[in-house]
């Protein structure tokens, strides 16, 4: 395999790259977009094949007869291993087996008698787009590249419809931009070998969820053990959260058994009542080869910090950006005793849990079993009975319920019944989003209803993967922030062959009023010590939420004061900027800001970066 090692190109963790076939104009195309740091790798022809960035420990790449592999990210396969597959290949669908086969997470990249074939992951951490270039399709791991490859502004439809809370499948994947196209997750992007032609191939589908707690448990124990071992079995130096929850605490006690030190980090909250500290210690007294580090809860930045200054080219509006200080703030002190990659325990709540949506069809399949679970779950979340009812009784598909929650968009926001039993929380747009923005996003919600299929027919595992996706994309971005800090993030959990591990396990035992994470402390049994598998709650740090609205309401009113958004026409800056004055106000209880923030940020971001452009004002 021929490589141009033109730079030392991006640190571990930050891979992006453009994909062409071996084709003349393909490479006057990937010519274009080329940089001085970029990277080659090349055509038999020498024509070029991936053009971005990686780094050396990043990719393994494979060349037999006419086929051609890459794989690019976290995945333990060898060249010769990779070979092996190369030299069976005889149809490009055969990588179904291998995609689904292989640990880690990663983009599989191939070529096969000229064709080619890109993927990334189930989970939506590594995404995949295309955009027809000077006429050939090109294929990308960040949309952002293919804007600026065609000069494109963001779409303003598109920005109305990232106003509303939340942004419901399958909205979520059109990309900001028109003219480029998403692959599902779960789909992977086929291109015919003169560029001219695509198609979007499934190649992953969830399990069924048949498997018993008892059966599930050791399949999610390897799972999550092979994850964390495709980072840690290189030895050197690696950070984990020990925020003393279930999550962090299995990723860290996982890792402590690896060749490499770990560094356990732990971040108190400021709420008296957080006890994440006492049980991140618990944990921390059976780790003795584990170096324990616990910050000062009063250092860490709150939500809302650093929002004026954030200047991350990204390829969506994301609201991480709330969190992104605190993301980020611990990550020098963690590179300073030696981190070459921090571990996190986020997706355990998406994947070790699951939605109770699920008892809607086992209410009709097993009544006798649902009810008594129904009953637990209206006793802990203290559902009203009557809620209850109707939103068991609510049988709409998918695409009646988002028609109709197209007509609802200036509703209160729905009960925390409707939301956990159906469909998932229906969209919603609060007080100063203008009439202009709202007639868009209704107007893109109906025409995505009109033909929406949900994830999957069970309301329940719909949820289960929307979650997950919604999850991958703020993780997706703090990754590409956490690379460009200088210490790469990883999170095991929201590796494919784990997520496949644990949705393969019956709801019923997955989830149920009795028990926390039952199938996360079955599967730990043995490496966690009991005493921190006990733990039956979690920190919900409302009180770092709120402080921050309070303490940065300044740099939130100065947000608003030459608002991007509001020059569009999309918000009432005026609103927002009194809304800025008084961050205790009983409107702000239920009106959420988060997405508003979102996209003002990325508009932002935009405007100070040399890639793709931001909207003129109208």
């Amino acid at each position: 395999m021929t490589e141009l090692h033109e730079s030392a190109g991006a640190g571990p963790g930050d891979a992006h790259f453009t994909v062409f076939t071996d084709c003349q104009d393909a490479a006057a195309v990937a010519r274009s977009l080329s940089h001085p740091r970029a990277r080659t790798l090349k055509h038999p022809s020498g024509r070029p094949w991936l053009v971005g960035q990686w780094h050396d420990q990043e990719i393994t790449t494979a060349r037999a007869g006419h086929a051609a592999l890459a794989v690019i990210g976290t995945c333990p396969i060898d060249s010769a291993e990779l070979e092996r597959h190369a030299g069976r290949l005889r149809d490009l669908a055969g990588l179904d087996a291998l995609a689904r086969s292989l640990p880690g997470s990663f983009h599989l990249v191939a070529a096969l008698d000229g064709r080619l074939r890109i993927q990334g992951t189930a989970s939506g951490l590594r995404l995949v787009f295309h955009a027809p270039v000077s006429g050939v399709q090109v294929a990308a791991t960040s949309a952002e590249v293919l804007a600026a490859a065609l000069g494109a502004e963001p779409d303003e439809e598109q920005l109305a419809v990232r106003l509303l809370w939340p942004v419901p499948h399958p909205l979520a994947e059109t990309p900001m931009w028109r003219g480029i196209t998403a692959v599902s997750p779960h789909d992977a992007l086929v291109v015919s070998a003169d560029g001219r032609t695509v198609r979007h191939s499934r190649w992953w589908t969830p399990p069924e969820p048949v498997r018993t707690l008892a059966d599930g448990a050791p399949l999610v124990r390897e799972a999550l053990a092979e994850a964390v071992d495709a980072r840690t079995r290189q030895g050197g130096v690696v950070s984990c959260d020990l925020s003393g929850g279930l999550d962090s605490t299995s990723v860290c006690f996982l890792a402590a058994r690896s060749p490499a030190r770990v560094v356990a980090s732990t971040w108190p909250g400021r709420d008296p009542a957080d006890t994440d500290l006492y049980w991140a210690e618990q944990a921390a007294r059976s780790l003795p080869d584990v170096e324990h580090v616990v910050w000062d809860a009063d250092a860490s930045p709150l939500v809302y910090s650093g929002l004026l200054g954030i200047d991350d080219l990204l390829d969506e509006p994301t609201i991480g950006v709330m969190d992104r200080s605190r993301v980020l703030h611990h990550l020098p002190g963690l590179a300073e005793r030696g981190s070459r990659l921090h571990l996190t325990g986020i997706g355990g709540d998406h994947v070790a849990w699951c939605s109770e949506a699920y008892y809607h069809r086992l209410l009709r399949t097993r009544p006798l079993f649902a009810l008594g679970r129904l009953r637990g779950f209206r006793a802990l979340w203290q559902w009203p009975v009557g809620d209850v009812a109707r939103a068991l009784a609510d049988s709409r598909p998918y695409g009646k319920w988002l028609a109709d929650s197209s007509g609802r968009l200036r509703d209160p926001l729905a009960s925390t019944v409707r939301t956990s039993l159906g469909w998932g929380m229906p969209p919603r747009l609060f007080g100063w989003v203008t009439p202009d923005a709202e007639q868009m996003a209704r107007r893109a919600l109906r025409e995505a209803a009109a033909k929406a299929v949900p994830l999957h027919p069970d309301r329940g595992l719909h949820t289960d993967l929307e979650q997950i996706l919604a999850c991958t994309r703020i993780i997706r971005q703090w990754d590409r922030m956490a690379a460009r800090a200088g210490v790469p993030m990883a999170s095991p959990f929201l590796d494919d062959r784990v997520i496949e591990a644990c949705l393969a396990v019956r709801p019923g035992e997955r989830v149920t009023p009795w028990a926390y994470k039952p199938l996360l402390t079955a599967a730990m049994s043995g490496i966690v010590p009991d005493a921190c598998l006990r733990r039956t709650n979690k920190a919900a740090a409302s009180m770092d939420a709120s402080n921050g609205l309070r303490e940065h309401r300044a740099d939130l009113l100065r947000l608003w004061e030459d608002s991007r958004l509001e020059q569009l026409g999309l918000v009432d800056g005026a609103a927002l900027r009194r809304l800025a004055q008084r961050p205790a106000t009983p409107e702000l209880r239920d009106a959420i800001l988060y997405s508003t923030i979102a996209a003002e940020v990325w508009l932002r971001g935009l405007s100070r970066s040399p890639g793709p452009r931001a909207p003129a004002a109208r």
